[in-house]
């Protein structure tokens, strides 16, 4: 095989690993924040304390798996932690706009923007991640 034909697999490789590596650290980020805002004050209220106890454990996890899945286990990995993150994304919009078990939030809260921000960052570049797995698989 001769090196032309062998650069669009090495880019390929490369865009892998930035887009594994940046979707890991970004639900490390969902989980640190969780895990912050826990500890502020959040565990002491009904069924929102213990989700966002589990969401920090469920960020650190899914941050291994997208890390450390073996190349056939990439686009599961990938699709779950989008999965989490859009999940995440979407019990923040309730919390602020309708309630959530009977919890709302506001824009102005602690670190409200920055999940907003990281958890779509999180969808977006683990949805990429797991479309460019599924393409490699297929090839």
């Amino acid at each position: 095989m001769s090196a032309a034909m062998d650069r669009p697999q090495q880019q390929s490789r490369a865009t892998t690993t930035v887009l594994r590596v940046g979707g890991a650290a970004l639900l490390v980020v969902v989980a640190v924040i969780h895990g912050y805002l826990w500890r502020q004050g959040y565990r002491d209220i009904d069924v929102i304390g213990p989700a966002f106890l589990l969401q920090t454990v469920l960020g650190v996890l899914g941050a291994a798996a997208v890390l450390l899945a073996p190349r056939r286990l990439l686009p599961w990995a990938a699709a779950a932690g989008a999965a989490f993150a859009l999940g995440s994304l979407a019990a923040l919009l309730l919390s602020t706009t309708v309630g959530l078990f009977g919890f709302t939030e506001s824009t102005a809260a602690m670190y409200w923007w920055e999940s907003f921000w990281v958890e779509i960052a999180a969808a977006v570049v683990l949805t990429a991640l797991a479309a460019l797995a599924w393409r490699g698989r297929t090839h």
